[in-house]
């Protein structure tokens, strides 16, 4: 068999296989988190939220507003060198973004069904 008739059969094998993955996998909210961060981030933005003291006087007094945390939660960094993942009871992640030319670092302790943000600190 010449090369341009195995790489004609490669091609169209490979072209049926792209539209049978398009038609099973159509409107599935299908991810690839493989990575740490992105399963950490994956993991706390499926639980519910509850703001430390601290946070809830931070958003009365307009510092930030929860729309910019949740924001912060969903597309920030997980610096794992300034978390305690290993914390009992709770892991403790500082997750981190650049917001309006400030770095902004959020502490949150993910526990099995909640997620506590625990303080924000600006850089």
């Amino acid at each position: 068999m010449k090369l341009i008739h195995r790489i004609g059969f490669y091609l169209g094998g490979f072209s049926i296989g792209l539209v049978i993955l398009a038609f099973f996998l159509n409107g599935k909210d299908v991810s690839c988190d493989y990575g740490p961060e992105a399963r950490v981030i994956k993991n706390i933005n499926s639980k519910r939220f509850v703001y430390s003291e601290i946070v809830q006087q931070d958003i009365l007094n307009k510092k930030i507003d929860s729309t910019t945390l949740h924001t912060i939660l969903k597309k920030g960094d997980v610096n794992f060198s300034n978390s305690d993942t290993r914390h009992e009871p709770c892991g403790l992640y500082a997750i981190e973004k650049d917001i309006e030319n400030k770095n902004v670092s959020i502490t949150v302790e993910n526990c099995d069904s909640i997620v506590t943000i625990q303080k924000i600190t600006w850089e």
